[in-house]
């Protein structure tokens, strides 16, 4: 096993889970719970993390993740050009009418 991810946000840990688990690389996260802990852990010891079960898969997953942190955040709302409705930054499409974000 071998630990190739980890960020103080949860929601980059599963995403990153779910975008490996798509390329079909198996994986799990360790440490979910454990930021309760710090204070009487050291912060670098309850940070959640990425693994993956199998090592054969490294180089492709290291590949992945260094691809998928290279891309930058969308932090900002899109309007959809077809129906003109407010989307969130993460939303790849409108949820009122199924459109692209066609940036």
């Amino acid at each position: 096993m071998e630990r190739v991810y980890s960020h103080h946000d949860r929601f980059r840990i599963f995403q990153v889970k779910q975008l490996l688990e798509e390329l079909g690389i198996p994986c799990f996260v360790k440490n979910e719970f454990a930021i309760g802990a710090i204070g009487e852990l050291s912060p670098m010891d309850v940070m959640p993390e990425v693994w993956i079960s199998d090592p054969e898969w490294l180089p492709k997953a290291q590949q992945f993740i260094a691809d998928f942190q290279a891309q930058p955040l969308n932090v900002f709302p899109w309007i959809c050009t077809t129906c003109n409705e407010t989307n969130e930054a993460n939303f790849e499409l409108c949820w009122q009418c199924g459109q692209d974000n066609d940036k």
